[in-house]
C-alpha cells in the first residue's frame, strides 16, 4: 500500500493540479469556473497569494491524487481572519478518506495561520460534499438561491463555516 503525504505544491505539480481541477470544470458539479485551466493559471494563483494563502497536494512518490487550497475570503482588511478552503481529488481517489485527511490538515494550518472563520461554498445538489464538511465540524449557515448559472441552469450554493475558537 502506498503512503500518501500532504506537501506544499511545487511548480512541477501545477499541470496535475490543473488537470484535476479541469475534471470538475468539465463535469460542472463543483465549481463555477468554466474556463479550462493550464499550469500557467495555477502559477498565477500562487504568484498572487499573500503569505497566508497556501496550495497543497496529496502525493505518493510518483502520483498526485488531489489538492487543497487556503485562500483569503476577501482582500478587505476587516476579513483578515476569514478564509475559504477547497479540496479537489481525482475521481479514483474519492470516498477513501483522502479528502478528510486534506481538510483536517487545512483546518489545522488555518489555526496556525491565525484564521478564525473558515468558509466552504458548495453546490446545493452536492449532498456528499455537504455531508462530508458537516462531519468535519462545518455548519450550514445559508443557501444562496440561483446565485450562479452553470450548464444552462441556475445553481444554488450552500454556505458552510467552521469557527476556530482560541
Amino acid at each position: 500500500m502506498e503512503k500518501w503525504v500532504i506537501d506544499a505544491a511545487k511548480p512541477a505539480d501545477f499541470a496535475t493540479i490543473a488537470a484535476i481541477y479541469n475534471e470538475y470544470i468539465r463535469l460542472g458539479n463543483a465549481t463555477m469556473v468554466e474556463k479550462i485551466h493550464a499550469a500557467t493559471d495555477i502559477q498565477q494563483w500562487v504568484d498572487n497569494f499573500n503569505d497566508r494563502e497556501k496550495l497543497f497536494v496529496m502525493r505518493s512518490k510518483k502520483d498526485v491524487i488531489g489538492w487543497g487550497i487556503i485562500k483569503r475570503y476577501s482582500d478587505r482588511m476587516g476579513y483578515r481572519f476569514a478564509c475559504e478552503t477547497s479540496i479537489f481529488f481525482t475521481a479514483s481517489a474519492l470516498r477513501k478518506g483522502y479528502g478528510s485527511q486534506m481538510k483536517k490538515f487545512l483546518i489545522t494550518l488555518c489555526k496556525n495561520l491565525n484564521y478564525r472563520h473558515l468558509v466552504a461554498k458548495i453546490f446545493a445538489q452536492n449532498t456528499a460534499s455537504i455531508a462530508y464538511n458537516l462531519q468535519l465540524g462545518y455548519e450550514i449557515v445559508g443557501r444562496q438561491k440561483k446565485v450562479g448559472f452553470k450548464n444552462g441552469k441556475w445553481m444554488d450554493v450552500v454556505i458552510m463555516q467552521y469557527l476556530i475558537e482560541k
